[in-house]
């Protein structure tokens, strides 16, 4: 039944089959996993941590634990379901330990040391003039911190819903909760970054202007 059900999720995730060839000591096929996931798992990892090289170190992490646990792996989720998994947990476990540790500054969030952060795929146009382009660099930037301001939870949540493009399902069992509870905190998330972004919505344009209320409207009548 077990090898039934690997050989009809192969069938509908080209990632659980490179995977399962990863499992037969195929080394072309795990060059192809990290080809394909690496860009992806760092710029999460950043997210999640805020240093671009713990975040590369981390991520080398996920891809070794993939290949040491090759032998045993039997899809239950999607492969990339299953790899960001591995990957929260060696985030959480990379929080825990900061915590014992005394505190470093994280290095900021500047344009060269996010160089593969999903926000630039929002606005990239190289055709387009520099004033434009300075615009949209300033607002991935502002992006970016507002992402940051969110907590660990409420990051993750948006970085796996927006950019990886994971369902309810997929995230709470990244996470390892309810999809009702992912709803909730996706919505909360929202909330915060409405609120953080609200002042920036109309850099280019004048607001509209407030609904017009007649200055008798409601009163009382003698």
């Amino acid at each position: 039944m077990t090898g039934q059900t690997s050989a009809m999720m192969a069938l509908r995730d080209p990632d659980i089959r490179l995977m399962l060839r990863v499992r037969a000591d195929d080394p072309h096929a795990f060059a192809e996993l990290v080809e394909q996931y690496q860009h992806r798992l760092i710029a999460v990892m950043h997210h999640l941590v805020g240093n671009r090289e713990e975040a590369e170190d981390l991520a080398q992490e996920v891809f070794l634990r993939v290949y040491r646990n090759r032998a045993s792996y039997t899809p239950k989720a999607k492969f990339s379901t299953w790899l960001f998994k591995i990957a929260n947990n060696l985030a959480l476990n990379a929080h825990r330990d900061r915590r014992r540790r005394p505190v470093v500054p994280l290095e900021p969030a500047d344009s060269q040391s996010s160089g593969h952060w999903p926000t630039q795929n929002l606005t990239e146009n190289r055709d387009q003039p520099p004033t434009e382009r300075i615009q949209q660099q300033e607002l991935e930037q502002i992006i970016r911190v507002a992402l940051d301001d969110l907590n660990e939870r409420q990051r993750l949540a948006v970085v796996l819903n927006k950019f990886e493009d994971m369902g309810y399902q997929e995230i709470a069992e990244v996470m390892g909760l309810t999809p009702p509870a992912v709803k909730s905190l996706l919505s909360r998330a929202r909330e915060k970054l409405r609120a953080a972004l609200q002042p920036y919505i109309y850099m280019d344009a004048p607001p509209p202007a407030p609904p017009h209320h007649d200055s008798d409207h409601g009163e009382n009548t003698p």
